[in-house]
């Protein structure tokens, strides 16, 4: 899946050894239903992640090593593979859950896929714009006639580029969009580009670790976009409603562990990703500190029905959508746990 792929492309370590088994597909091949057959007196469940073992997948490290998923009677395989098919698999019920971003969700109900998103774990969109603090680039006019790069022209990047621009009036012709790939922090420190689209828990970071002093304009400050979550589809929302809540209440626990303590949170990370160095740790611990800033919330899980119109609305106007999309398929609050 495009989209949740590049939301989670920071520095990722393609590790083995994970204390957590993947299945065959984190190898590369597909493997439908794998790991959701019953085992012992746990129901063994998959939950598809999309990418590698990564800092940014803490949460999930906190509530498998603290037993939130086995204590709602679940055994969980994280499945690592990138398959750029995950929604397909969801749709068609050889997975019963994936982590996923909300604009994948829209895309994919657009084309008669029976996904839902079920829990909301990124409250803000992470796609920023960065520019050297030298650039001369310090409000949003100083961006027009300068030479913006992009990793892509579709996906999470293109999506929160045409977001930010339409939010705050920047006509997108008098700016040179540039693609150079994933070449970012290098294009930049080598003044190649003049600023660039990225994620906020990844250039950003590294550019400041490095030293760089860098402006940011983030685009949550201008307009609200769905991001990653929990995503199922429509049968299991529909049959197996109560397996549907033990995963997002086992998933809320992890986040909500993880948000109090990130010490803890992030040891355990490491144990989970058992090749990442003391030299690697001080820049994952970084990540997972400027991470934590895009997933507090008034109330964890919850997802903003004024969030999904707008980005139904703005995929609408890139003409990303075949079809009509009604916002509230897209999505259910029904999952979480009651407000105390």
């Amino acid at each position: 899946m495009r989209t949740s792929l590049s939301i989670l492309l920071i520095l990722a370590l393609l590790l083995t050894g994970c204390q957590v088994t993947p299945t065959p597909a984190s190898s590369g091949a597909t493997t439908p239903g794998a790991g959701d057959e019953p085992a012992g007196s746990l129901e063994a469940l998959t939950i598809a992640m999309g990418f590698m073992p990564n800092i940014q997948f803490a949460p999930m490290y906190v509530a498998l090593e603290r037993g939130y998923f086995a204590e709602e009677g679940l055994d969980i395989t994280l499945d690592y593979g990138m398959e750029t098919d995950l929604l397909e698999r969801l749709a068609a019920e050889q997975i019963k859950f994936a982590i996923g971003s909300g604009d994948q969700v829209i895309l994919a109900r657009a084309q008669g896929l029976p996904v839902q998103y079920v829990l909301n774990w990124y409250r803000r969109f992470p796609v920023c714009i960065v520019a050297m603090a030298d650039s001369g680039i310090e409000t949003i006019d100083d961006l027009v006639g300068k030479t913006v790069g992009i990793p892509v022209t579709f996906g999470a990047s293109y999506i929160g580029w045409m977001g930010f621009v339409k939010a705050v009036g920047l006509d997108p012709q008098a700016v040179n969009l540039q693609t150079i790939g994933y070449t970012q922090v290098a294009s930049l420190v080598e003044g190649r580009v003049d600023a660039a689209v990225v994620y906020a828990q990844n250039e950003p970071v590294q550019l400041r670790t490095a030293g760089h002093d860098i402006n940011v304009f983030y685009l949550d400050e201008y307009t609200a976009l769905i991001s990653n979550g929990i995503i199922t589809n429509d049968v299991t929302a529909e049959e197996e409603p109560e397996l549907v809540r033990a995963v997002v209440r086992a998933f809320l626990r992890g986040l909500e562990d993880t948000l109090a303590d990130p010490d803890a949170a992030f040891e355990i990370a490491r144990r989970a990703i058992p090749e990442m160095d003391d030299e690697t740790a001080v820049l994952q611990r970084a990540v997972l500190d400027e991470s934590i800033e895009f997933w507090r919330s008034e109330r964890a899980g919850a997802t903003d029905p004024r969030a999904w119109e707008a980005s139904v609305t703005l995929l609408n106007e890139m003409g990303l959508l075949a079809t009509e999309v009604d916002p509230e398929t897209l999505y259910s609050n029904g999952f979480l746990p009651e407000e105390q």
